[in-house]
């Protein structure tokens, strides 16, 4: 069977275990709470950055997103290859007349379809309800987040799979989804305030800490385009929107995640292929 007749046969497989699975029940409350919760706060009569309506809904949902987003994404992935490993799936899958890569390339698309396909319905929602009202100029803010949103789940997955390659067993896997997601949300943040608390940093050093954590770059790419002029990043936005201008800090955004999603997930393939698959 060659990779372009397994592929699809193991993605429909993973699918429906996927759709089977409670981190599906997670993912759904997660989007569930999110958008609930700032549709609720959005439609308020406060503004905020000039949005106001469902361009507000929009701008809070995506910043929101992008914190509960990474979490979503490694829960998905983190039990992928170990615990596929130690209950003997691949002995059922991989006797069949596939490749190793195939079942990764089915796992991982797998994942992204049911992370990222539930957050473009509801964008795709919140667009059409918003040209119902009125509001034209929705569009290209839906489409700039759903482009971060994308890219920050593929960075995500990968860092999940990569996680899962290097697991011994499922609690060390647990283990290690749990450190990435508090050092990207988290201790990051902790971490870039020390530092501007203890020493005078210049901007372009300032955006080069907070954009190598592909959970800042996402935010950072969302509010570019929220404001072009940069102003709500203070000082730092001063310094971008003189040196890179909000497209290009959008393409960082944007870019940034990709790679650390790609070089994730040529690791993850290496550890795959070189690792005993039998538990």
């Amino acid at each position: 069977m060659s990779s372009m007749h397994a592929r699809p046969v193991l993605l429909r497989f993973e699918l429906a275990d996927a759709l089977r699975s409670r981190w599906v029940v997670f993912v759904a409350l997660a989007y569930l709470l999110v958008f609930g919760a700032f549709v609720w706060l959005g439609l308020r009569e406060s503004s905020v950055l000039g949005f106001t309506g469902l361009s507000r809904v929009v701008l809070n949902v995506s910043n929101a997103i992008v914190v509960v987003l990474p979490l979503v994404a490694l829960v998905s992935s983190h039990q992928s290859i170990v615990r596929s490993r130690t209950t003997g799936l691949f002995e059922l899958v991989l006797v069949q007349p596939c490749r190793r890569v195939d079942w990764l390339f089915a796992a991982a698309l797998s994942r992204l379809v049911v992370i990222v396909g539930p957050l473009a319905l509801a964008f795709i929602a919140l667009l059409i309800a918003g040209v119902w009202n009125g509001e034209q100029a929705l569009g290209p803010l839906v489409l700039r987040s759903l482009v971060v949103v994308a890219a920050l789940s593929f960075a995500f997955v990968g860092i999940g799979f990569f996680l899962s390659s290097i697991a011994k067993t499922s609690e060390r896997a647990t283990v290690y989804a749990l450190v990435a997601w508090l050092g990207a949300t988290v201790l990051h943040d902790f971490a870039l305030i020390g530092v501007l608390l203890r020493w005078h940093v210049a901007p372009a050093i300032v955006f080069g800490l907070a954009a190598a954590n592909p959970v800042e770059a996402a935010r950072l790419a969302i509010l570019s385009g929220a404001d072009p002029d940069l102003s709500v990043f203070g000082p730092v936005g001063f310094w971008l929107a003189n040196t890179l201008g909000p497209r290009l800090t959008f393409a960082v955004g944007v870019g940034w995640p990709l790679v650390i999603g790609a070089a994730s997930f040529a690791l993850a393939r290496r550890n795959f292929e070189r690792t005993d698959l039998v538990g």
